[in-house]
C-alpha cells in the first residue's frame, strides 16, 4: 500500500466506530475524551485500514467506469480471476503495533515493504506459501504512529 496522504478526521473516526459497532465515547465525544488517559478523541484499533481508500491503486476500491470485483453474491464486472486464481489466496493474519494513538488532525503517510516469506505443506492445496508485508504509518512530523504487519497465504494449486 502506498498512501501519500491519509487525513484523520473526527467525523471519519466516529463513522468508522459506528460501522464496527463500537459505542466507546472516546471515538466521538470530545468532552468525555478529554477526561481519559489519551486526553482527546482517538481512532479505534483497526481504523488504520481505512487508509486503503486513500490509495489510488487499492484493488478493492471501486473505480468509476471500470469493472469491479464487488462484494455481493456475484461480481459486478470482473469475469476473469485475479492474479493467483480464485480460491488460492487468503488474508491470514493482521497485527498492529501502536507507537501512539492516531488523532483527529493527523495526516498520515504509509509505506509498505516486504517482510518474511516461508512455506508449509498443506493438506488440500499443496504447498502453502506465506508472505508478510509491513506497513509503517508516519504522521505529518514523520514520526512513526503505527506499524502494521499483514500475512497472506497462497496455495500451490486450487483445493480439491
Amino acid at each position: 500500500m502506498a498512501v501519500n496522504k491519509f487525513p484523520i478526521e473526527a467525523g471519519h473516526i466516529m463513522m468508522f466506530a459506528r460501522a464496527v459497532g463500537d459505542k466507546n465515547p472516546i471515538y466521538y465525544d470530545e468532552a468525555y475524551a478529554k477526561t481519559t488517559e489519551p486526553g482527546s478523541i482517538i481512532a479505534p484499533p483497526t481504523f488504520i485500514q481505512a487508509s486503503a481508500q486513500f490509495d489510488p491503486d487499492y484493488y478493492l476500491r471501486p473505480k468509476i467506469g471500470e469493472p469491479w470485483f464487488g462484494s455481493g453474491k456475484n461480481p459486478t464486472g470482473m469475469t476473469q480471476p485475479s492474479e493467483g486464481g480464485v480460491g488460492r489466496g487468503l488474508h491470514a493474519e493482521q497485527h498492529f503495533e501502536y507507537h501512539r494513538h492516531p488523532r483527529p488532525g493527523d495526516v498520515l503517510k504509509a509505506e509498505t515493504r516486504p517482510g518474511k516469506t516461508w512455506e508449509k505443506e498443506g493438506k488440500r492445496g499443496g504447498k502453502l506459501k506465506f508472505s508478510e508485508n509491513i506497513t509503517e504509518y508516519r504522521d505529518q512530523n514523520n514520526e512513526l504512529v503505527i506499524t502494521a504487519r499483514s500475512v497472506g497465504v497462497m496455495t500451490e494449486k486450487a483445493p480439491e
